[in-house]
C-alpha cells in the first residue's frame, strides 16, 4: 500500500511541474508563448535624398526579441498609401531616382520562441534630388494671342520633382526673338495688351528643387494683330503713346499761348499743346517739352498730355527777355514731343517751331 501511494505522488508532482512550465513561475514577468510587443517604435535616420544611405533602428520591445527582420516602404509625401519596395529587406537603403518626391517607412518585424511581432516608423522627409528639375514635355500657351485677350500658361511636366516652378511671360520680335520680360507678369495667366501689338509671346518657365533650376522657354504665340505696317494700334479715339512704334510718328498739331499779346509787362505765359498721330488721333502720355529761343527769356518745362492729346506748360520770365529791346516782334517757341523712355530724337519722337506776337512799347 505504501508504495501504492508513493507512485501516486510521483505523478502528482511531475504534473504540478509540466503544469509550472506551462503557466510560468511568479516572479518571471513573460509568460512562456507570448510574441513580443513594441514599446517605442523604430526610427530613420539619414538624409532623404537620392544615392544617400538611410539607416533604421530596431525600436524597443518587451519580450526579449531572438531576430528581426527589415521592410522598407514608399509612400506618399504625407507618408500614406505606402507600398513595399521590392528587395529592400536590410536595417539600412540607398534612395533611388524612382523615390524622388515621396517619403520611406520602415517596418521592422520582431521574433521570439513566442512568435512575431511588427512595428513600423514614422515617414521620413520627402527624398529630394541631386540634379535639377529635367523637363518632360514642354511648356506651351493656350489662348487667343490678341488685345484684350488673356492667355494661360501650361507649364509642362518635370522629372526630379520640383519644389517650386516659377513663370515669366516674354514679349518678344515676330520671329519669337529678341526676347525681354514683361514687367510683373508672373502670374498663370496673362492680358494681352496693346503694347503687344505686331509682336509675339512667349512663356519662360523655372523649375527648382534640391539640385539646382532649369529654365525652358516655349515657342511662341503668333504675332498680336493691331499695329501693322502703320505703327499704329488698331481702333478709333485715343491713342496711348505706349502703343505707337514706327514708322507712325507724334505731330504738335496745334499750339497757343496766354496772355495772346506778350508786352514788357508779362512775367508768365502758358503755351497750350495739342499731339496726335494715325491720322489726327488724339495721344495720351506724350512727354512734350517746350522753351522760348533764343534761350532764357521764360523757362523751359515738360510735361504729358492728357487723354484730349492736350497739355499745358506754365513758363516764367527770365532776364533774357526781350531778347532784343524794341525790335522784338515775335516770341519763337521750340516744342518736342516724344514717347517717355526713348531717345528724343529718334523713335516716334516729333518737333516744331512756333512763333506768337511781341508787343513792346
Amino acid at each position: 500500500m505504501r508504495g501504492a501511494n508513493l507512485g501516486i505522488a510521483v505523478v502528482i508532482a511531475a504534473a504540478a511541474f509540466a503544469i509550472g512550465a506551462v503557466i510560468g513561475r511568479p516572479g518571471t514577468g513573460q509568460a512562456a508563448g507570448n510574441a513580443p510587443v513594441s514599446t517605442a517604435a523604430p526610427t530613420i535616420s539619414g538624409t532623404a535624398q537620392q544615392g544617400q544611405k538611410l539607416s533604421t533602428t530596431n525600436g524597443s520591445w518587451s519580450g526579449s526579441p531572438t531576430a528581426y527582420t527589415y521592410a522598407w516602404n514608399l509612400c506618399d509625401a504625407s507618408g500614406n498609401s505606402c507600398t513595399a519596395i521590392s528587395g529592400a529587406t536590410s536595417a539600412s537603403y540607398t534612395a533611388a531616382a524612382t523615390d524622388v518626391g515621396h517619403t520611406l517607412r520602415v517596418t521592422v518585424t520582431a521574433t521570439n520562441s513566442g512568435g512575431s511581432a511588427k512595428a513600423t516608423s514614422t515617414q521620413s522627409a520627402v527624398v529630394s534630388s541631386t540634379t535639377a528639375p529635367t523637363p518632360t514635355t514642354a511648356p506651351t500657351i493656350s489662348g487667343t494671342p490678341a488685345n484684350g485677350s488673356t492667355l494661360t500658361a501650361n507649364k509642362g511636366t518635370w522629372s526630379g520633382s520640383p519644389t517650386s516652378i516659377a513663370v515669366q511671360w516674354l514679349r518678344c520680335d515676330a520671329g519669337g526673338n529678341g526676347c525681354t520680360a514683361v514687367s510683373g507678369a508672373t502670374g498663370d495667366t496673362y492680358a494681352v495688351a496693346q503694347a503687344d501689338a505686331g509682336d509675339t509671346i512667349r512663356l519662360s518657365v523655372t523649375a527648382t528643387n534640391s539640385g539646382g533650376s532649369t529654365t525652358f522657354v516655349s515657342q511662341q504665340t503668333a504675332a498680336v494683330p493691331g499695329a501693322g505696317a502703320s505703327g499704329c494700334p488698331a481702333g478709333t479715339g485715343t491713342v496711348q503713346v505706349a502703343d505707337l512704334t514706327p514708322p507712325a510718328r507724334l505731330s504738335i498739331s496745334k499750339a497757343s499761348i496766354s496772355p495772346k499779346l506778350v508786352t514788357l509787362g508779362t512775367h508768365t505765359i502758358q503755351l497750350k499743346f495739342t499731339v496726335t498721330a494715325c491720322n489726327g488721333r488724339p495721344v495720351s502720355g506724350a512727354q512734350v517739352f517746350a522753351t522760348p529761343i533764343p534761350y532764357n527769356q521764360f523757362s523751359g518745362s515738360t510735361k504729358v498730355t492728357a487723354d484730349d492729346g492736350t497739355v499745358t506748360l506754365t513758363e516764367t520770365r527770365r532776364h533774357g527777355f526781350p531778347a532784343r529791346k524794341r525790335h522784338q516782334h515775335l516770341l519763337a517757341v521750340f516744342a518736342r514731343a516724344a514717347k517717355p523712355g526713348e531717345p528724343v530724337l529718334a523713335g516716334v519722337s516729333t518737333r516744331r517751331t512756333v512763333a506768337f506776337q511781341v508787343n513792346l512799347p
